[in-house]
Parts: C-alpha cells; structure tokens; sequence
C-alpha cells in the first residue's frame, strides 16, 4: 500500500505554525498601537502642564494687578502722582538761557483732485 506523505499531524503542525504566526503578527501590531498612544498620551500631558502653568501665571498676574502695590506703582511710574509729603522734583532750565521751544509742525495739505481744482476755479470767489 502506498503511504501519503501528508498526514493528519503534519497538517496540524502547519496549522499550528500558521494560527502562531497570526498571534505574533497581532500582538506587533497591538504593541505598535499601544506604542503611538502613549506618545500620544505624552504629547497631550505636555500640552495639558503648559496649559496649567500659563493659567497660573495669569491668575498671578492678575492677582497682583488688583493689589495696592500694583496701583501705587502704577501711580508713581506712569501716573506721576505723588503722595503728601513726597518733595515733587521739577526740572529748571540754567538761570539765563532761553526755554527750548519745541516748533510746531506745519500740517501737510492734502493734495486735491483734478475736478476738485476745476470746481474750485469755476463756483468759487
């Protein structure tokens, strides 16, 4: 009788191998999912922190906006107010010399239109 070279075992032994090769394919591809996803995970994080430090930040600027130092600061570096008894300080000029006068700029004449000119020289006095 002739034996056939395929045989019940041999055939599962393939299957077996084929039905392995699918669950090491998976998991690499579950790895590599689960790979992007955290850095994912991570990038979103970073993005959450700075999130929290600016909205710190702000609340701390704000904070300090509606203190009293803020204001009395406010008020003698760009308000130029003073508090009583503080000695105001007011440049003067070199006894003798004359004030500088800074000169006033001509205003520039803004050019007419040609119909404008005509009108001018027909309609007025």
């Amino acid at each position: 009788m002739f034996k056939s070279p395929i045989s019940f075992r041999r055939v599962l032994i393939f299957a077996s191998v084929f039905i392995l090769i699918l669950f090491v394919i998976e998991f690499n591809s579950r790895l590599e999912e689960s790979n992007r996803l955290n850095k994912q995970l991570e990038q979103v994080q970073a993005l959450a922190t700075e999130a929290m430090q600016t909205q710190i930040a702000l609340q701390t600027q704000v904070a300090y906006a509606a203190s009293d130092a803020a204001v009395e600061e406010w008020a003698r570096n760009e308000g130029h107010y003073i508090l009583p008894g503080d000695q105001p300080v007011i440049p003067l000029g070199i006894p003798g010399s004359e004030p500088i006068v800074a000169p006033t700029p001509q205003p520039i004449p803004t050019p007419m239109q040609n119909w404008e000119i005509w009108w001018t020289l027909f309609f007025n006095d």
